[in-house]
């Protein structure tokens, strides 16, 4: 019988993790978590609520923990550091940037290490089996815009990271919290009330961040892949019109490879797996500033699919 995470009390939740460890299933992948921070363990209980718990004698893929550095600088300014298999491929960071630090260093362990797929730095949405791949760099309004699609109906496969299959060409999905940034996050909270946002958490490398819960529907269904149908490069621009212009072909197969974490690896197939992706997508690139009018945007591109 599946159990998710909010079947857990809060006390064993925070047992376990100060523990054995809770093994946490995100899409394909298993994460063990360990850490005794009250802020790792509030983020997870928030945003993670619906995702599945694995049993402790069960197979990770990473094994992970967040936790304060034993150090003298403790007591002077708290700090905490993230650990992959007991390494810190981080310098620590304040101790109240916890859960972004758990987030962070989660992406990294996807990006640097799952290489049985193809690995993109662009966003996920999927509607009515057909996904959009968004790649864009920080300060696009990517992340806006996945949170903005999510209230019209869109399902989320990732804010940050396109896993796809070699051979099938599938997308698999990784719905976790989306990541906001600075305006982005008053943006997101008077256009959709209805969002769970995590509490705000300032000064960070990215400036002030707060993290967006997954909707059920998007965690529930993470075992659906879909293939892509679109790639989509946004941009958000002040007082600009949404427009969506079509952008060739060649350029978005020079961007994706380009923005892939592991193309090189792939070689060959990952040449090929990507020509096939962009083959099988109509390419654009957008420009918008008004929310709304993005998703009526998307909504019309769905609907003439």
């Amino acid at each position: 019988m599946r159990v998710n995470l909010r079947d857990l009390p809060f006390d064993t939740l925070t047992d376990q993790l100060a523990g054995p460890g809770l093994r946490l299933r995100t899409g394909p992948l298993v994460v063990r978590i360990c850490s005794d921070l009250a802020g790792v363990a509030n983020g997870l209980a928030l945003h993670y609520s619906e995702h599945a718990i694995e049993p402790e004698s069960g197979f990770a893929d990473f094994h992970v923990s967040v936790a304060r550095p034993r150090t003298f600088r403790r007591w002077i300014q708290p700090q905490v550091a993230f650990r992959f298999d007991g390494r810190m491929p981080f310098h620590p960071l304040p101790a109240e940037q916890a859960f972004p630090v758990f987030e962070w260093g989660l992406n990294w362990c996807v990006a640097a290490h799952c290489h049985q797929y193809l690995t993109v730095h662009a966003a996920v949405m999927e509607r009515s089996g057909r996904a959009v791949i968004l790649p864009a760099p920080p300060g696009s309004g990517k992340s806006t815009l996945c949170a903005g699609l999510l209230s019209r109906g869109w399902r989320l496969f990732s804010d940050e990271l396109t896993l796809i299959e070699p051979g099938s060409r599938f997308i698999s999905s990784l719905a976790r919290p989306v990541g906001l940034k600075n305006r982005s996050i008053d943006v997101i909270r008077d256009f959709s009330p209805d969002a769970v946002l995590g509490p705000a958490v300032n000064d960070t490398i990215k400036g002030t961040v707060a993290h967006m819960k997954p909707p059920v529907d998007s965690v529930r269904r993470a075992d659906e892949p879909a293939r892509a149908r679109w790639i989509v490069f946004p941009r958000y621009e002040a007082d600009a019109a949404a427009t969506l212009n079509r952008f060739p072909k060649a350029s978005a197969f020079m961007q994706l490879a380009t923005n892939s974490f592991n193309y090189d690896l792939h070689g060959e197939r990952g040449f090929e797996l990507l020509a096939q992706v962009i083959d099988e997508c109509d390419c654009y690139e957008f420009t918008y500033s008004q929310l709304e009018d993005a998703c009526a945007v998307f909504e019309e591109l769905s609907r003439t699919a």
